[in-house]
């Protein structure tokens, strides 16, 4: 393979863009949104695989007969490792991003808000470049990290897109690592201005990769959880450029403005200091119709809403655009007048169904509560009813709370919903008693049970159920995967001293519930999969996702109840003949292939670092590899794994 051994540099202030060209790029020239046939290689387009968010390839090489001999063939350390040894201010978290994989080469983003190209077959770096983001202050809600960048093919060299913690959009060339002159400002658009509000670095900054469909690139926001002022945060608003030049073509207000259709859902006029609602997550996109699928968050503050009563709309809805203008085709709200921190958490997943004889271009969306809604893509036609029904109400002054919330007939819920007897843990009579006292002076009760002064228990948590690692979806049977995790939160409500706020009531950050002897408050599985058949509605099965505590359990005197399922975020990988969640398992770091039809486990490969990205998979020059982001701080790497 001709070798290209150079070293350029490009400085603009804080930036730096190394460039190491090791390879020339090979393959068949990549089309938006289809994948290359001349070449027999398999690619991963965009962060969950393509615009659907299927995380599915139709790959079979590693299966069920030969899954038990996968290794590890090449580790790549992150760039991020030079920097934590090099300079003390440098922090970040989890490294929680995952690549894409376009002619050969892998292109993924780091905690620190670098990006990267690497041989897709060696794990050699061809490039890094520095946007500086981490420079610029941390992420709005966690330390710095990061979940991936997107791709848009230009006919030439292509582009790498990057949202940055800082609210910064990057075009970067491909094939050099340079950006992009010709796009912005330099290569980059400042995403913190054309909101109506100042905004600024430190609330307001971009997690996920933008959404590529048709030349138009689609953005959302990460906008600070914290602060304690009305008209401090920026509003979410969604907005579309153009992928060559920059150029902002519109925006979707998600808190809609003055006469727009939705203001009268922000009673006396709350619209105007209303802040959040904002895409934080990935989104999904259908080129063919071109409408891209936007899952919405809660406004501020998380817990108290009387200074926005009404629904609130386009809050904690799955909204449908029309990529090219920005205008609505239609939305559902999965929650009125949230109140709970149960923002969309995850692209749906667009997949064709077939229910009755009847074939539905569906779109279904998972969530926190643990529910997965399912529409016709095209209309916003519930594919099963979905029910209002009445919800426990708020007993905090000034609150007003919805009367009633939304709840799916089909599919069955996918985790436990609400605090009650049948909930508790209960693996001796002296447990469930221990919690019950515990819990004796909280409110709790069904899904959707409010915040209180009091304190309240709230059940799935505002981590969960399913996170932003989201689901996967077979296309070719329409089965879909979720693992997802129950964990109860905890939320009291208080007045705030003088000057502290002007919210009538903010959340008492102290107040916390520990389960009996240190235990979970509630029964296993405290992590799961479930499968469910989306053409009937149906659960095909549930597995614990591994063993948690089951060996602490043993040790207390308890009977073995079998794995119990481990706590954290994993997301699904789904090929033609597996199922592979990567797990860090009480201390254990493993990657696990299920058998798809059944949840039982085949095989697992013990990892050197705890993986905290989604997997992904791709082909090139007929083999199979499977990739995972690894590694929290200063010791990040992605871990290739495949057949010797």
């Amino acid at each position: 393979m001709r070798c290209l051994e150079r070293v350029t540099s490009f400085c603009s202030k804080q930036l730096a863009a190394t460039i190491v060209m090791g390879a020339a790029l090979t393959g068949s020239v990549f089309a938006q949104d289809t994948l290359p046939v001349s070449t027999g290689d398999v690619q991963w387009t965009a962060y969950g695989s393509d615009l659907a968010s299927s995380k599915y390839v139709a790959l079979d090489q590693i299966n069920a007969d030969n899954v038990q001999q996968l290794k590890i063939l090449w580790s790549w350390e992150t760039p991020d490792n030079a920097v934590f040894r090099a300079d003390e201010r440098a922090s970040a978290g989890e490294y929680k991003s995952t690549p894409i994989m376009i002619n050969g080469v892998l292109y993924v983003s780091t905690s620190l808000g670098m990006v990267a190209a690497i041989n897709a077959v060696s794990g050699k770096q061809l490039w890094v470049f520095d946007t500086g983001s981490w420079q610029r202050g941390r992420h709005p809600n966690f330390d710095n990290n990061h979940r991936g960048v997107s791709w848009w093919d230009d006919g030439g060299d292509g582009r790498i897109l990057m949202a940055a913690n800082d609210g910064q959009l990057w075009s970067i060339n491909a094939k050099t690592g340079l950006p992009d002159t010709s796009f912005g400002s330099d290569g980059a658009v400042d995403l913190k201005l054309g909101l109506g509000r100042d905004t600024r670095t430190g609330l307001y900054g971009s997690i996920s990769p933008p959404t590529v469909i048709n030349d138009v690139i689609v953005v959302g926001s990460s906008i600070s959880d914290g602060p304690l002022f009305q008209d401090q945060l920026p509003p979410g608003h969604v907005r579309g450029y153009d992928a060559r030049t920059g150029e902002q073509k519109w925006i979707f207000h998600t808190v809609p403005q003055q006469e727009q259709r939705g203001a009268e859902t922000w009673e006396n006029e709350a619209w105007r200091t209303a802040g959040a609602t904002n895409v934080w997550t990935t989104m999904s996109a259908d080129p063919e119709t071109g409408y891209v699928y936007l899952p919405t968050s809660t406004p501020n503050n998380d817990w108290y809403g009387a200074h926005r009563l009404g629904d609130n709309l386009y809050a904690e809805s799955l909204v449908c655009l029309d990529s090219a203008t920005g205008e609505i085709v239609w939305h559902f709200q999965m929650v009125h007048h949230g109140l709970w921190d149960y923002d969309l958490p995850a692209a749906p997943n667009l997949l064709n169904i077939e229910v009755d004889g009847r074939q539905i271009k569906a779109v279904a969306q998972t969530s926190k509560q643990g529910f997965v809604y399912v529409f016709d893509r095209l209309t916003g036609e519930p594919v099963w009813p979905i029910e209002e029904r009445p919800v426990p109400q708020s007993t905090v002054p000034g609150e007003r709370s919805s009367p009633t919330q939304p709840f799916p007939i089909k599919p069955p819920p996918f985790e436990s919903q609400g605090i009650s007897d049948s909930t508790l843990i209960d693996f001796t009579p002296e447990l469930r008693q221990q919690a019950l006292e515990l819990i004796r002076n909280i409110d709790y009760g069904p899904l959707f049970t409010p915040p209180s002064e009091r304190g309240v228990i709230v059940f799935p948590g505002y981590s969960g159920g399913v996170t932003w690692t989201g689901a996967a979806v077979d296309p070719e049977t329409g089965v879909m995967y979720i693992p997802s995790f129950s964990a109860p939160r905890f939320v009291r409500l208080r007045k705030p001293t003088e000057g502290e706020s002007d919210f009538g009531y903010i959340r008492d950050r102290s107040f916390t519930v520990s389960g009996p002897q240190g235990l979970p408050l509630i029964k296993p599985p405290y992590a799961r999969i479930t499968a469910i058949d989306l053409n009937k509605g149906e659960h095909l099965w549930m597995v614990p996702h591994g063993r948690g505590i089951q060996q602490r359990l043993i040790q207390m005197g308890i009977p073995d109840p079998g794995p119990v399922g481990s706590f954290g975020r994993h997301g699904p990988l789904l090929t033609k003949s597996l199922l592979f969640v990567a797990q860090l398992d009480e201390s254990r770091p493993v990657m696990r292939a299920f058998d798809k039809t059944n949840g039982d486990v085949i095989s697992e490969l013990d990892l050197p670092l705890p993986p905290m990205g989604t997997p992904m998979s791709y082909m090139v020059n007929g083999k199979q590899y499977i990739v995972v982001a690894a590694g929290a701080g200063p010791d990040t790497r992605l871990l290739a794994l495949g057949l010797e």
